[in-house]
């Protein structure tokens, strides 16, 4: 299956780094012209630098600003006027004592997590509903379905991005603009990284760390390992292309069998 991307603009919030930039890099080597976006310009220069390097020929577009906030999405929008296909891929996630959690995190996380991208699917959808085309997907997680214990403030939110995501496809019938999410799995990070010394000993050598976080606090994995970015980003490439048509409105599943339901 080729996947051609050729003609269109794509913007991946939060991509940087990790599976926003896996994302990135997928959707370039596609054909589409992509605006890589982060909070700060320096970083996103960075990020640029390095898939150019490894992608000579993309063509990548500097969108820094910070889109939890109305003036980070304004410069967004500046530097990105209209997109094809929108990845909301920014996130945030930590291990709290759900009593510990107070009203102001809990507000930032909905705030990243949530309203953070639906202020770009308000900005972005109106145009391509007026093309006849184009992709919104955002990403969520397991831990919107299986709420973890120990974050229950961002599993929370990522439930919620479920439910935007299925309103606003419902919000596109008929346009030819299709909306889904993705529930991205326990990823292999520089971030998870951090998150798994956090549960286990910090002495143990990282595949050994990785094995006993996925055995003690991700048991129902069928996969028994992390997932690598570029897993993930092979489902979101697929689901920006003209071949998922008749794919929106879902929660499509790249949890390695994380989650214990035939459906979400």
């Amino acid at each position: 299956m080729r996947l051609d991307l050729s003609g269109k603009t794509a913007l991946v919030t939060g991509s940087t780094q990790g599976i926003g930039t896996a994302i990135a890099k997928g959707l370039a080597a596609a054909g589409a012209k992509v605006a890589i976006n982060g909070r700060r310009a320096a970083g996103v220069d960075d990020a640029i630098t390095r898939l150019r390097a490894e992608l000579p020929e993309a063509t990548l577009i500097a969108a820094p600003g910070d889109v939890s906030t109305d003036e980070g999405t304004a410069q967004v929008l500046e530097a990105v006027p209209d997109a094809d296909i929108l990845i909301n891929n920014l996130g945030i996630f930590g291990a709290k004592d759900p009593l510990e959690i107070t009203d102001d995190e809990w507000r930032r996380y909905f705030e990243v997590n949530v309203l953070a991208a639906v202020r770009l699917t308000r900005a972005y959808l109106p145009g391509m509903t007026a093309r006849g085309w184009g992709r919104v997907q955002y990403i969520a997680s397991d831990s919107a379905v299986v709420i973890p214990a120990e974050m229950i403030h961002y599993g929370v939110s990522k439930t919620a991005v479920l439910g935007v995501s299925r309103g606003f496809a419902k919000a596109a019938t008929g346009t030819g603009v299709t909306v889904n999410a993705v529930i991205a799995g326990p990823t292999h990070t520089g971030g998870v990284e951090d998150f798994v010394y956090e549960l286990v000993d910090k002495d143990l050598p990282w595949d050994e760390a990785q094995r006993e976080f996925m055995r003690l606090h991700r048991p129902q994995s069928l996969l028994q390992r992390l997932i690598e970015p570029e897993e993930i980003a092979n489902m979101v490439v697929y689901l920006s292309s003209p071949q998922a048509s008749a794919t929106t409105g879902g929660a499509l599943r790249v949890d390695g069998g994380y989650v214990d339901a035939i459906l979400p």
